[in-house]
């Protein structure tokens, strides 16, 4: 437990730099959106075309452990979304919701902890599970907001806006960019990857010190959700998902230990950035998918913990 806790420090370390610099008043009312604007425009499509561009067809291509991890992730993230459309919400907020309970956090937390528990054995499984919520299911999640966006009545006019506006979004435009790099016989220059590691390293540092600053905007702390959705929410993130996750990967599919232990427990990870990055990026209400983050993350503490010593 110890060492996931100093796994996760960081994190709330980031989080307190933004309250802190905002009830300061270092950074003003703007910064939270400003922030937000560099991650999506320009560090997280680095990271994203980063990702794609390094990886190798061979590490990524495990069909039965991305079965495995994709089907806890897709059926919470689908339930989600039904559940909060079929109580009166908008698909663009439901979509958000459904990234909030079902986007684990792979990149951040997920490279450290496997190494730590697992060792490098561990780190292609996880580099999967990375590019399925980081590029996968944030594409579907992107696609989905919108075409919830469009307010056409002839459907044909939805589609071409819609795919005007996905032509023109950078975190969809720079993963596809580097799924052709990696498969095409290119190496990047080694100026171009150092600017993708530096542009592409400050993505989730920036992301949850903007998580700071909204958390100590008075304007956010005067929106309430209901503590039983962010119950509910907090339950399908951190029990329901990893333990899909197990049916896929042990009784129907008959993973290897070592395989379904790796989908289960990245599939236990709280909930990344992305989220909250989309909500603030679309201004969406994003008190919920904060909140989220903040509660997902302590709480994972305790259900990593029991996991393990189960396993």
């Amino acid at each position: 437990m110890l060492s996931q806790i100093l796994i996760i420090l960081p994190i709330f370390a980031l989080i307190l730099t933004g309250w802190v610099a905002r009830k300061s008043g270092a950074l003003g009312p703007t910064a939270t959106r400003e922030i937000n604007r560099l991650v999506v425009y320009f560090a997280l499509p680095a990271l994203l075309f980063d990702i794609m561009a390094k990886a190798e067809p061979h590490e990524i291509w495990q069909p039965d452990f991305i079965l495995a991890f994709g089907f806890g992730c897709g059926v919470v993230f689908i339930l989600t979304i039904v559940m909060r459309m079929a109580s009166g919400h908008h698909l663009v907020d439901a979509v958000i919701d459904g990234l909030t309970t079902s986007y684990a956090n792979a990149g951040f937390l997920g490279f450290p902890l496997v190494l730590a528990l697992i060792g490098e054995s561990g780190l292609a499984a996880t580099l999967i599970a990375t590019i399925l919520t980081a590029c996968v299911l944030f594409a579907i999640a992107i696609i989905l907001i919108e075409f919830g966006l469009q307010q056409e009545a002839n459907r044909f006019h939805i589609v071409i806006k819609t795919l005007k506006a996905l032509i023109k979004n950078p975190l969809l435009i720079a993963p596809t960019l580097g799924t052709i790099v990696m498969f095409s016989p290119l190496e990047l220059p080694e100026p171009v990857d150092v600017y993708l590691k530096l542009v592409g390293g400050a993505a989730a540092p920036c992301a949850l010190i903007a998580l700071g600053l909204f958390l100590a905007d008075r304007t956010a702390s005067q929106k309430h959700e209901k503590w039983s959705t962010t119950g509910i929410f907090v339950f399908l993130k951190l029990i329901a998902q990893p333990a899909l996750t197990w049916v896929m990967a042990v009784p129907v599919l008959g993973l290897p230990g070592p395989q379904a232990h790796l989908a289960i427990l990245l599939a236990a990870l709280p909930t990344g950035t992305g989220p909250f990055m989309l909500a603030e990026f679309y201004d969406r209400e994003s008190v919920l998918t904060g909140r989220m983050i903040l509660i997902t993350t302590i709480l994972s503490v305790a259900t990593l913990s029991a996991y393990l010593a189960l396993a």
